[in-house]
């Protein structure tokens, strides 16, 4: 078998593999004064682009607690996670070895209750709360983008249907 028939089968098998999984965080919060929803979005160690913050699955755990765990190890928050999926969207994640596979990532929303000051990743992330419009103009994903957009949507409709506070 020549070098080109065997790059052009492992290329061929790669490519019909099924995506990778990851599990992922979308850190948010409601600012106290004005009511609003912001979201935490970090700058990857590797290429500097802004993301959310995601991990392989580990033993033991399962998915919104590996999400849970990113977000203590990536951007140094806690809080109260959704065991039920947020959304999925996908990538492509480029390898030690250069090779770039397929990941689908599964996102949990976590509301933040705790900002720490020391956390595994301190210091090699760029951190930002921003609103989800511009978390969605900063990442790169288009289904990203579009889930982030999408959970505004959802939270602006619950804080409408909650009860306003009698004067009194």
């Amino acid at each position: 078998m020549g070098f080109m028939t065997k790059v052009t089968d492992n290329l061929r098998l790669m490519l019909q593999r099924p995506p990778r999984q990851q599990y992922a965080a979308l850190c948010y919060r409601m600012k106290k004064r004005q009511g609003q929803l912001e979201v935490l979005v970090a700058t990857s160690r590797d290429t500097g682009r802004w993301v959310i913050p995601k991990g392989w699955p580990m033993a033991d755990k399962k998915a919104h607690q590996v999400a849970e765990r990113e977000a203590f190890e990536e951007v140094g928050v806690k809080g109260k996670v959704e065991k039920e999926a947020l959304g999925y969207y996908n990538y492509r994640k480029t390898l030690d070895n250069g090779l770039k596979i397929p990941v689908l990532v599964q996102v949990h929303a976590l509301e933040v209750d705790e900002c720490l000051k020391s956390f595994p990743e301190k210091g090699s992330r760029t951190l930002e709360w921003v609103s989800c419009e511009e978390a969605a103009l900063r990442v790169n994903e288009p289904e990203l983008k579009i889930l982030l957009l999408q959970f505004a949507e959802r939270m602006q409709s619950r804080m409408a249907r909650q009860p306003t506070k009698a004067a009194g």
